[in-house]
């Protein structure tokens, strides 16, 4: 979970990789943001995110049929993911900084606390800690 400058403040509990981002999503993330959603907090997503619930704002998927999106729809997804470079931000200062987080093949369990680790030094080196 970030921020809306895209400052990392949250890291999930580590699921199997066999487990998909949606359905982790929906163990860990959308239970917590659903009651801001319903009172109108937008969150962005993804398109892998379709059908998550309410509130989450998503670009639409282009026709399979080659139909062209109307250039409102169009501009509301480029909108939507110019929007969404900042969580993206938020992955790189995690995942680029610091090099243990790149090609890690520890248990499940070390690797979440290396990522939570890495979530406080982000924090530190930031001043986001007093």
């Amino acid at each position: 979970m970030f921020a809306p400058d895209g400052m990392p403040l949250w890291v999930s509990d580590v699921e199997p990789g066999s487990v998909h981002d949606l359905t982790a999503a929906r163990t860990h993330v959308l239970p917590a943001l659903y009651p801001a959603c319903a009172r109108g907090l937008p969150v962005l997503a993804d398109p892998g995110y379709d059908g998550a619930g309410i509130g989450l704002c998503i670009p639409v998927r282009q026709p399979a049929d080659g139909n062209v999106l109307d250039v409102d729809t169009r501009t509301r997804n480029m909108l939507l993911r110019a929007l969404r470079y900042l969580g993206e931000r938020g992955f790189a200062l995690l995942t680029q900084r610091w090099r243990t987080l790149q090609h890690i093949t520890a248990s499940p369990s070390k690797i979440g606390d290396i990522a939570r680790a890495t979530l406080v030094l982000t924090h530190f080196e930031h001043s986001r800690l007093i």
